[in-house]
């Protein structure tokens, strides 16, 4: 197949969006960095991967790029232009996702002194308890989307107590942030990306407001640290501290939701594999990090050339895109053993899941912690789960996951 239409296909079929591994595979065979009719650069071996993400000759765009892939509909490429580059020139962007060293290095920096390890570990025993509150109440219903019943609030619960949103805001907020990660999907129509930039400014006003009012009335949360934060006299401005939450707030349940959802799809299309958990709990740590392998709730990432590098033997001229396919570089054979096989026994390093390099996953501890809490809470207290429906992919290739995951279970 040729390598552009494997990413068309990729990005834009069924099958694509169903089952991406086949044509991770056909592309890493076929072209492994593949400089594609865009112009992009499309990687997909794990060092490749890993190697782009940790050379700062490779950044976050100073400028609006085009197309990432082929084939993507000319008028929605034109929008997505136009927002992009509006949101540099407003510097609304100023979330360290978007940056580089040394503002990059000077954010994280800050935000590193209050989002720390320790602080994710003191809240494990708050998920555990979220967690077999919420099974609880999931099991004696009987089961149902375990999306919605589950893998959302969990997440929201979590990650707003961490940040400080009240919890009678946390329903709107699942639309909003669905709706805002869509318009960073490679194949965002006119309409997406359009609703995207309406959500983003919504959430955005939201915590314009609750910053305002975490400055005046400080309370036991991260907002307010941030707020607080300091460091040799340096210190978050308020346009930060607005980008700094909202990231952490969105990101911390977008993903994780994604994570519970697609690892349980993953245990119920290999019951074995559901089997040899429930008897076996010690290997909830590697069973999570294999659900993270296997069907990554993000699937890629990209960076701009700020000058003139090389990957693989290959020049990456300044300006040009490199996509990072981190699906693909997690079934790469020459990283893991049989690696298009799910087995949460695998004890072969991390996947490229959370990124690697200057921008991997603040919250990665946290998201693990998550979904061992929701899966430890299942084999506690049910005997039987099983697929009570169809397990329906959303379109989307970058946040991947499941529109339902509709389950029956028998209790303990």
């Amino acid at each position: 197949m040729d390598p552009d239409d494997a990413l068309a296909n990729l990005f834009f079929s069924d099958e694509g969006i169903d089952d991406p591994v086949p044509l991770y595979r056909a592309l890493r065979e076929a072209a492994p960095v593949h400089h594609s009719a865009t112009g992009a650069f499309v990687l997909t071996r794990f060092e490749d991967c890993r190697e782009a993400l940790r050379d700062n000759r490779l950044g976050k765009a100073n400028r609006a790029s085009g197309s990432l892939i082929p084939n993507s509909d000319p008028a929605a490429d034109e929008l997505r232009r136009e927002q992009v580059q509006r949101s540099i020139d407003e510097k609304r962007s100023a979330s360290m996702l978007f940056l580089n060293p040394p503002h990059h290095t000077r954010q994280r920096a800050l935000v590193s002194r209050v989002f720390t390890p320790r602080r994710v570990e003191k809240m494990r025993e708050n998920i555990k308890h979220l967690s077999d509150q919420i099974i609880g109440d999931f099991v004696a219903e009987g089961g149902g989307d375990l999306l919605d019943k589950v893998a959302f609030p969990l997440p929201v619960a979590v990650i707003g107590q961490l940040v400080g949103v009240p919890e009678q805001d946390w329903p709107q907020f699942r639309d909003l942030v669905s709706q805002s990660a869509a318009g960073l999907e490679p194949g965002a129509t006119v309409d997406d990306l359009t609703l995207a930039e309406e959500s983003r400014s919504e959430v955005s006003a939201y915590f314009v407001e609750l910053v305002k009012e975490r400055r005046a009335n400080p309370q036991d949360d991260l907002l307010s640290d941030l707020l607080a934060v300091e460091e040799a006299g340096d210190s978050l401005n308020e346009g930060e501290v607005i980008a700094v939450a909202t990231l952490l707030f969105a990101a911390g349940f977008e993903t994780t939701t994604n994570l519970i959802g697609n690892g349980m799809g993953a245990l119920l299309r290999h019951p074995d594999q559901k089997e040899r958990l429930w008897a076996d709990p010690s290997l909830l740590a590697s069973a999570v990090d294999e659900m993270l392998r296997w069907d990554s709730p993000i699937q890629f990432d990209a960076r701009t050339a700020l000058e003139d590098a090389e990957i693989a033997g290959v020049k990456i001229p300044k300006d040009s895109t490199v996509i990072t396919l981190l699906g693909a570089a997690n079934t790469d054979p020459a990283q893991f053993t049989n690696a298009e096989a799910f087995d949460i026994t695998r004890d072969e390093g991390q996947p490229m899941s959370f990124g690697s390099g200057i921008h991997y996953c603040l919250g990665a501890n946290l998201s693990r912690a998550e979904g061992q809490e929701v899966f430890s809470a299942l084999i506690g207290t049910c005997t039987s789960i099983e697929l009570a429906g169809d397990l329906k992919r959303r379109r989307r290739m970058g946040f991947r996951g499941y529109e339902s995951v509709p389950v029956e279970i028998v209790a303990r």
